[in-house]
């Protein structure tokens, strides 16, 4: 399955709603790496994927001290949004697109300029933690402060349970509101097109099969094979920074 931007561009001007599904692979040209691409973070650091690991996470204290520091660490911090972030806001503003429904936790739509009211966050964000005891909220800037200031693995202030960042970790379930957000804007929509995910997990890649069912036309971006390829209406692989303002322009134009 093969497709072009012109007629990617075509379906987005004539869809009355349009949902953007957005992977890790939009955040790579901001510098954050992806996990399961050829030099994702997974595939060259697999001992890596322990930090994500409910279970690791909540019965190893040496698993949440390395957590705290690569959450100080993480590039999130100072990354900037990037051309492909900026199209869709683009696309937002001419009143194009309905929803970003994101796997991402790095807040680079919002950064751009996207309606954080259409950013559906399916997995969570790096700048809050919840504790996982009371599921008390709070940023994670002051949790981090805490472990400057000598907390290696500071507890919730509230009833001492064990502080998460509040992103899904493997082995944790999805908030189901969200979720529900997720497949309702997909459901609304006449246009999906999928950004740089490798459309591997789920339930949200599960989504793809929702709008197919619904009958809209689905478009995947991604540098990679994915499992849908052959199902879709279009599949593109050039460079998301490229083409996606490329397709931007197509419509606006």
């Amino acid at each position: 399955m093969s497709g072009t931007v012109d007629e990617v561009a075509n379906w987005i001007r004539a869809a009355e709603r349009v949902t953007a599904l957005t992977g890790a692979g939009i955040s790579t040209d901001s510098g954050i790496p992806d996990f399961r691409g050829p030099n994702g973070l997974w595939t060259r650091d697999p001992e890596a994927a322990r930090l994500v690991t409910l279970d690791a996470y909540l019965t190893d204290p040496d698993v949440r001290r390395r957590s705290w520091i690569a959450r100080r660490d993480h590039v999130a911090w100072t990354a900037r949004p990037n051309t492909g972030h900026k199209a869709l806001v683009d696309l937002e503003l001419a009143g194009r697109l309905h929803a970003i429904v994101t796997q991402n936790i790095d807040g680079l739509h919002q950064l751009a300029g996207s309606d954080p009211g259409r950013v559906i966050e399916v997995h969570g964000t790096i700048f809050m933690v919840v504790c996982m005891t009371c599921d008390d909220r709070t940023t994670m800037r002051s949790a981090l402060d805490r472990v400057a200031a000598g907390e290696p693995d500071p507890p919730c202030q509230h009833c001492g349970g064990i502080l998460k960042s509040d992103t899904i970790s493997f082995g944790q379930a999805l908030d189901q509101r969200t979720l529900r957000r997720a497949f309702s804007s997909v459901l609304e929509s006449d246009v999906l097109i999928t950004i740089g995910t490798s459309l591997q997990v789920h339930p949200v890649a599960g989504l793809v099969d929702l709008a197919l069912g619904a009958k809209a036309k689905v478009i995947i971006v991604n540098a990679e094979p994915t499992p849908y390829d052959e199902d879709v209406h279009a599949v593109l692989r050039q460079p998301i920074g490229d083409v996606l303002p490329e397709i931007a322009r197509a419509v606006l134009n």
